[in-house]
């Protein structure tokens, strides 16, 4: 018998998506490895046991966790269910670590092998494994979709016989994954689209979907990006021009999509409470950072917010989970692709190479210790050559943050956490560019 493989229900009742697809419980099965499904894991994601049992998994229980080698998991399990994991376990979730050292510990004290997904880095090689790109994917999209359903009026122009209906405004904050899918379906509703961001290549971007760019373009907008395509902080002056160009447009505007997140930080303030005061009442705002604080002034994390004057503000938790049914296949096959590399083909079992690339950058705890740089404690640092940065913050997701003072040097993790350590890191591969999105996969 091969190794078993769980796939479990997720607990959070926020949390519709699931793990796996029957795509991939074939194509795992098809590595030697015996998949199990928690019944009823699928359900929310719209995928009954019997599909699951079709394509070769077996139905289990919650206790059947217990005997898997590897567990695959949306979000970080808890600690009430890392009891019953086995030590050694390898497990593989969007993990959150950030401000929960708590949970972080508790994964090491379990000595299960966690991996977080988020942490996968930009290269050629993993862009099949990138979460954050194909969750953030469905977010553009579902935010243009409430953005229209809280509007509650048409977005294309229409010319009719007893008149014409205006074609509503849409800006969009932010040009990166999840901010070019938005452009794309509002310009796919029928929306006068805009949309700002501070690196220069989003013009280009912003353009190809047929949409109109917003920036101050002056000399320091054109040296915003680095070599290895990330952004670079503003300077307060540059946020104060951009936030006056942004309050003038932003009054109006019908729909506002905001996504700048950065990980590992609060999300930047985008739109300020006078922004939202200026305009036109029934306009809406989607905040797509409402879990990390916000870019919008008055948002709240699960609510609609209707203002004083007339505008709602719309802070949805977990997005991608709104369109579960198509975030589950997505991301089911990034797991897929990144377990792929962690089994040996011969022997059909798990075989960690520690010293890949991928492994480096995503593990969270082996062997009892919390070994990512980023987290590890001062006598838990990873063993020598194993040093790598922590994920860079993709341009993709940086809009200016208009409201906040300008730091010296980007703020660690936490401010109890160690720096890392003093020796040099190991050479790194090619600059982990962040591979933009072609407007044929946006459109």
């Amino acid at each position: 018998m091969g190794q078993t493989v769980f796939i479990p229900r997720e607990l959070d009742a926020n949390e519709p998506r699931v793990a796996a697809s029957p795509d991939t419980v074939k194509r795992l099965a098809g590595l030697g490895l015996e998949v199990v499904v928690e019944a009823g894991a699928g359900t929310r994601s719209r995928i009954p046991d019997e599909e699951f049992a079709k394509a070769g998994a077996s139905i289990g229980e919650a206790g059947d966790v217990a005997k898997a080698d590897v567990v695959l998991k949306v979000r970080r399990p808890t600690d009430a269910e890392l009891k019953s994991y086995k030590s050694g376990a390898a497990v593989i979730a969007i993990m959150d670590p950030y401000g929960n050292d708590a949970a972080v510990a508790a994964l090491a004290k379990a000595g299960v092998t966690a991996f977080a997904m988020e942490f996968m880095p930009r290269i050629t090689r993993a862009q099949s494994m990138d979460v954050l790109s194909s969750q953030a994917n469905l977010a553009g999209y579902q935010a243009v979709i409430d953005g229209a359903a809280e509007y509650d009026r048409a977005l294309p122009m229409m010319m009719t016989a007893a008149g014409t209906v205006p074609a509503a405004k849409v800006f969009i904050m932010g040009v990166g994954v999840a901010g070019l899918q938005a452009i794309a379906t509002a310009r796919r509703l029928g929306a006068v689209v805009t949309a700002t961001d501070v690196r220069p290549a989003a013009k280009e971007q912003v353009a190809s979907l047929g949409a109109k760019f917003l920036a101050v373009e002056d000399e320091e907008f054109k040296a915003a990006e680095t070599a290895g395509g990330y952004a670079k902080e503003m300077s307060r002056e540059y946020q104060a021009k951009q936030a006056a160009l942004t309050a003038e447009h932003i009054a109006k505007q019908d729909i506002v999509i905001t996504t700048a997140l950065i990980p590992g930080r609060p999300a930047p303030r985008l739109v300020s409470a006078d922004m939202v005061a200026s305009m036109k009442p029934a306009s809406v705002i989607v905040d797509l950072a409402v879990e990390r604080g916000g870019n919008v002034e008055g948002a709240e994390a699960g609510k609609i917010v209707t203002t004083a004057n007339g505008v709602k503000i719309v802070g949805h938790l977990n997005v991608p989970g709104r369109v579960a049914a198509s975030a589950s296949l997505l991301y089911a096959r990034n797991l897929f692709a990144f377990l792929e590399t962690l089994v040996d083909k011969a022997t059909k079992t798990l075989a960690i190479n520690r010293d890949d690339d991928l492994v480096k950058a995503t593990m969270l705890t082996d062997g009892g210790k919390i070994v990512h740089p980023a987290f590890a404690k001062a006598d838990q640092q990873p063993p020598k050559g194993q040093y790598i940065e922590p994920p860079a913050i993709p341009a993709s997701t940086m809009v200016a943050d208009a409201s906040a003072p300008k730091k010296a040097a980007p703020r660690k993790a936490a401010a109890s956490k160690p720096s890392p350590p003093k020796s040099p890191p190991p050479p790194k591969s090619p600059s982990p560019k962040s591979p933009s999105p072609k407007p044929k996969g946006t459109a």
